[in-house]
């Protein structure tokens, strides 16, 4: 996710703007409806995510926690204090998912973690989310939350995304008969411990890798955060540590809530294939859609879906936040280049990740926080992807 379309400043070299109440009540009014709804129409679980899903739109906003950019900085700057943040995050959402999964239960609930398939499929998907993610100005959490933050060029993204995503569910089956193995879990291959292990490892490995590399370029080390203010716990930004927290409460509570880690992805590839089946397309005979499950998730509201719930409270989440902070302002001109980049961007991310299996967080936060192999292979082609997307950028008219 990026923050380049949100103009978040830093407070030590910008006036701090007054809180937009109007947006907040907006924000505040829809999230109970939403609440209120869900709990009496599908009940307290489906109405729970969606406060996960706002919680989550809050966390990613106020600590500007990006994916995009902070791949980006590391490769341009050598800055590693993003991807750091990554990497605790998995760290900590590692320790907890763990132990719960080799239990497999929940208060009576079966929980089952993000462990894909791995092949061709993922490294050309992952690899086109990579540069979609630097071209689009977000990946999927981010392409959320900053609409939620009023940014005009990335609800391009988002709209970019869905068919993207739709088209992809259409050709999936096509991709899963290239080369590639079953899903592998390190868990089952190694046992909880020997994952675990494995895990903090190489978590740790990449911690001293980027830290040298910063060091070296730089001399020191950023930090990942001052504990901030009681206003600034309000109106933000918040730093780098309470969002990769922040964010591992978010998956570990739609653990415990879903039964599964939280995914993004999937939702679009219904709002997208629900549009075409809108507009007089067969998309239920689309291979993609025959499971029975998957047949009655297309076949019903699209509240029902835990996916597109959580997607719904990020934007609205991310809503509230910005008017807390006083930085909902609507740019409508967009530049026709960067118009261009966003549906090039959104199209690339949203086929990436429906032939990859998931996106930076389906598979690679969450992955990674199930020990699937797939979730390390998905992350290695979407960062060389990153790094291409971000030699693209000039292309585009967008900063590097």
């Amino acid at each position: 996710m990026s923050t380049e379309s949100l103009n978040l400043s830093s407070p030590a070299t910008a006036s701090i703007p007054a809180i937009n109440v109007r947006t907040i009540a907006v924000g505040v009014v829809l999230s109970g409806i939403g609440i209120t709804y869900l709990s009496q129409a599908f009940g307290w679980r489906q109405s729970a995510l969606f406060g996960v899903g706002l919680g989550a739109g809050l966390v990613l906003y106020h600590a500007a926690f990006g994916f995009t950019s902070a791949w980006r900085e590391i490769l341009r700057t050598g800055r590693s204090a993003g991807l750091r943040a990554q990497l605790l995050m998995l760290a900590v959402t590692t320790l907890v998912f763990l132990p719960l999964l080799a239990d497999g239960q929940l208060w009576g609930m079966e929980l089952r973690g993000a462990v894909r398939p791995l092949g061709v499929s993922v490294l050309a998907g992952a690899f086109l989310f990579g540069i979609g993610m630097q071209i689009g100005g977000g990946c999927a959490s981010g392409t959320l939350f900053t609409v939620g933050g009023g940014s005009v060029r990335m609800i391009v993204t988002l709209l970019a995304f869905i068919v993207g995503s739709a088209v992809g569910a259409f050709h999936l089956p096509a991709w899963d008969t290239t080369p590639g193995v079953g899903p592998v879990s390190l868990q089952l291959e190694l046992g909880t411990a020997g994952a675990m292990t494995v895990t903090l490892a190489v978590l740790a490995v990449a911690w001293v890798g980027s830290s040298f590399i910063e060091r070296r370029r730089h001399g020191e080390l950023s930090a990942l955060g001052a504990r901030p203010s009681r206003r600034t716990w309000l109106r933000g930004p918040w730093p780098l540590l309470a969002g990769a927290l922040g964010l591992a409460a978010v998956n570990i509570a739609t653990l415990a809530l879903a039964g599964r880690p939280w995914g993004v992805t999937s939702g679009f590839a219904l709002w997208g294939s629900k549009t075409a089946a809108a507009a007089g397309l067969d998309v239920a005979s689309w291979p993609y859609w025959q499971s029975p499950a998957a047949a009655a998730t297309l076949e019903a509201s699209v509240f029902s879906d835990i996916t597109s719930v959580m997607n719904f409270g990020i934007i609205l989440g991310a809503l509230i936040a910005a008017g807390l902070a006083g930085r909902f302002s609507p740019v409508w001109r967009v530049p026709a280049r960067s118009l261009l980049a966003a549906i090039v961007g959104g199209l690339l991310l949203g086929y990436g990740a429906r032939i990859a299996y998931g996106c930076n967080i389906g598979a690679f936060f969450s992955g990674v926080s199930s020990s699937s192999l797939h979730g390390w292979v998905w992350l290695i082609a979407a960062f060389a992807g990153s790094a291409l997307g971000t030699r693209l950028r000039p292309w585009f008219g967008l900063d590097r």
